[in-house]
């Protein structure tokens, strides 16, 4: 009997290890995705807002640009060089600092749409240093898509420059959702920089300033699994999944994970789950190279 146990036992750990070895080469295209919400098309706090009588807009500079910059990133959606050419003439014409600060905004979205990533990086540089005294919340926000147009252009160290000068200006503000969003940010660059520990720490922060922020708990899974923290790795993802349980990224990370701990079935069902929720999506497609490697 303690021979049959120790021998079941055996090739379980055994079928384990072949298993965490075949999904090890598929691991590597998982971890923290630098596209998701890199470039928001407006800042919040143009979000949303109530449209305002046309002469009270024609009273208001303030309201005048917000609508100048909401009729440029609408146009940069389907016509990215057009754009470019109304930022231009905005510029030209600009009659305040916001409206400077705004137009190199739109300036930089049209440069994205376009794939200029440098050139995307430089407005949005110039955007955040345009932004009137008092408006902190904006600059972080125009700070971090200068660091996510690094990103793009594979270069995290620059990137890290640009992040932590969010997290500056969100810490100035005094806005802990949009602290945690440039913190998540800054975990991307320290993580492409290899400087785990730091980004285990900046995450670790980001959680603390938004505990609701789902992509916070998401990216800490993901970190923790690759640093091989597998029991927090799933403390953290089960967060994830209270707080996005239709997110498609957050039941594949919660498969791997599964996986790698030796829990099959779980990891069975966790990748089922993706494909019900977003079969067309590339974590379906992941998801489906997974369950394959189970089966084998």
């Amino acid at each position: 009997g303690h021979r049959f146990a120790a021998a079941h036992r055996r090739r379980a750990f055994e079928r384990f290890c072949m298993i965490a070895s075949a999904l090890a080469l598929l691991l590597m295209q998982v971890g923290p995705n630098p596209s998701i919400d890199a470039f928001p098309g407006l800042p919040d706090e143009l979000r949303d807002r109530p449209e305002r009588p046309q002469a009270r807009d024609r009273a208001d500079p303030a309201s005048s640009a917000q609508g100048k910059l909401a009729d440029c990133v609408n146009l940069a959606r389907g016509d990215a060089e057009a754009a470019r050419d109304y930022a231009q003439m905005w510029r030209e014409a600009a009659a305040t600092q916001l409206e400077l600060a705004q137009s190199a905004h739109c300036l930089g979205i049209a440069f994205v749409r376009e794939g200029e990533f440098a050139e995307a990086q430089r407005a949005f540089d110039l955007a955040t240093d345009e932004v009137p005294l008092g408006a902190p919340a904006y600059q972080s926000r125009l700070a971090a898509m200068s660091g996510n147009a690094a990103m793009a252009q594979g270069q995290p160290a620059i990137a890290d420059i640009a992040f932590g000068r969010a997290v500056t200006l969100a810490t100035q503000a005094d806005d802990a959702p949009l602290l945690a969003s440039v913190l998540i940010d800054r975990a991307r660059a320290l993580v492409a920089l290899e400087r785990n520990d730091e980004a285990v720490a900046t995450l670790e922060k980001a959680r603390e300033n938004d505990p609701a922020n789902a992509r916070a708990w998401l990216l800490s899974a993901t970190l923790s699994r690759r640093l091989e923290r597998l029991g927090e790795a799933r403390e953290q993802v089960a967060q994830a999944a209270l707080l996005a349980p239709r997110d498609p990224a957050v039941g594949l990370e919660a498969g791997v994970i599964a996986a790698l701990s030796g829990r099959e079935q779980e990891a069975r069902r966790s990748f089922e789950s993706v494909l019900l929720v977003a079969p067309d999506s590339d974590e379906a497609k992941r998801a489906r190279g997974y369950l394959e490697q189970l089966k084998s």
